[in-house]
């Protein structure tokens, strides 16, 4: 939500900037330590009046151990990727650090898992995504000033592993915090009438989605190419994981070989999962269909409940004639509705391609809120540049439209209801008031388990950053 000048001052500050600090831990790459021992501070003194630092221990917390180098690691980072750290301090960028070890330590404490098959596929991910953006490893070994991929790599996995175990204590701590509704309304009434938040305008969107039919003669071309890939593989002359890069058409596995871990609950689709767990391990599947076009599977492990496989997608060709009847059908739609045949909502029930929406009348979902309101200062902005323009239930005209996998479909859109900036109200806005309580809620069980478990490990803290003023009770004063 939008909040504009009027601040929500009874929000704990210790809190606030928790999670100020808490924005950039994504993407910080840390370097980490396990302490074998005592280790030893390196912080030399020359003269009375004068210190020399070295790269050593500047905290511990735990088994954890920071250098003072990670300080400048951490502020590299953030720039790297459009951050502003004018107004981070040392001190502050510490004591991020040593939360970020205090939630891992206690994780482990805790016997939370995290096994390397989960890291290895999230650095595979990471990776990927480093790689199409500097250019090649190469590149990024030198970046990180690393002597070759190996190193770099098992430094990464460390990083990786730290920020995997920080976030499962993170959700550990909140996941049990609840709200009632009493808790919402007495949240709401504590705040003062002059420091109400502003909700920033917002739009309420729906749509109706055509698919081009694909010709079976299309469809067997790709069937027919799924098989020859098959039959190449299990010949011996390529890799599932090689025809994957060089062919999927996912674009959200296609870097890393269509690898994928996933277990009954995970969210795949239906016949994506019976088809994964029909098979036994080292198993290609036979061509099969999704929305999604067509894939082969190929089983790499089982381990207990969790599958890791490889699949390789291919979607159909669109051929220009298919395009030009899914257009015709949507013009047709989009006529009815402007002849008031049928409204907007019944249309997308009974005509949209669209299995997620259609059921709601065509009404869009936000991935952020999960309710159906969409701020314009936080809208995608394909879709607002979509919506900006059309009046309150006026029709777009068709709309072609391209995924990232290159399927191409054509939409209607249209604005059921339009909010504009307002101050928050209990009744219109009880959804976002609830999520501003929940989140005061689950602050407070942060700053109390930090509090709790600050007293019950080991940390020290050295040399000059003695003299820093955290948000939390490193020192124990």
């Amino acid at each position: 939500m939008l909040l504009k000048s009027r601040r929500m001052k009874f929000i704990n500050n210790k809190i606030a900037l928790t999670f100020f600090l808490l924005l950039f831990s994504s993407g910080i790459a840390i370097a980490q330590e396990i302490i074998k021992g005592d280790a030893v501070d390196t912080i030399a003194k020359t003269k009375p009046s004068q210190k020399q630092k070295i790269d050593g221990v500047i905290a511990k917390v735990g088994d954890y151990i920071i250098l003072d180098s990670d300080i400048d690691k951490s502020y590299l980072e953030i720039s790297s990727q459009g951050g502003s750290i004018k107004d981070i301090t040392r001190c502050q960028m510490l004591g991020k650090l040593m939360e970020d070890k205090l939630y891992a330590h206690q994780a482990v404490q805790d016997s939370l898992k995290v096994t390397d098959s989960e890291v290895k596929s999230l650095m595979e991910e990471r990776l990927s995504y480093m790689v199409e953006q500097i250019g090649s490893m190469e590149k990024v070994v030198k970046y990180y000033k690393k002597s070759s991929e190996e190193e770099f790599r098992t430094y990464f996995f460390d990083i990786l592993k730290e920020q995997k175990l920080t976030s499962e204590m993170q959700k550990k701590i909140i996941d049990g915090v609840e709200i009632t509704p009493e808790e919402v309304r007495n949240f709401f009434k504590k705040i003062p009438a002059a420091e109400l938040p502003v909700f920033g305008a917002e739009m309420e969107v729906a749509q109706i989605i055509v698919t081009p039919k694909v010709s079976d003669a299309e469809k067997q071309k790709v069937i027919n190419k799924l098989k020859e890939f098959k039959k190449e593989i299990q010949e011996g002359g390529s890799s599932f994981a090689t025809k994957a890069v060089l062919y999927s058409q996912d674009p959200g596995s296609r870097a890393t070989g269509g690898f994928y871990k996933m277990n009954r609950k995970t969210q795949f689709v239906k016949e994506f999962k019976e088809v994964a767990f029909s098979l036994a391990e080292g198993e290609i599947s036979e061509p099969f269909e999704t929305d999604f076009g067509f894939h082969i599977i190929y089983v790499e492990k089982i381990k207990g409940q969790d599958v890791e496989l490889r699949h390789i997608l291919l979607i159909p060709a669109v051929t220009p004639d298919d395009l030009k009847a899914a257009k015709e059908k949507i013009t047709l739609i989009r006529k009815r509705i402007e002849d008031k045949e049928i409204t907007f909502a019944e249309a997308a029930k009974t005509m949209s391609d669209e299995k997620e929406t259609r059921a709601n009348g065509g009404a869009l979902i936000n991935p952020r809120t999960q309710d159906t309101r969409f701020e314009l200062t936080k809208m995608e902005p394909t879709l607002y540049g979509q919506i900006s323009n059309l009046k309150e239930n006026e029709v777009s005209l068709p709309i072609l439209d391209e995924d990232q996998s290159g399927k191409k479909k054509y939409k209607l859109i249209t604005v059921t209801n339009r909010i504009e900036d307002h101050t928050a109200d209990y009744a219109k806005d009880y959804t976002k008031i609830k999520d501003l309580a929940l989140k005061e809620k689950q602050f407070k069980a942060i700053g109390k388990w930090f509090d709790d478990k600050i007293k019950d490990t080991y940390i020290k803290v050295n040399g000059e950053y003695r003299d820093c003023t955290f948000t939390n009770n490193w020192l124990k004063k």
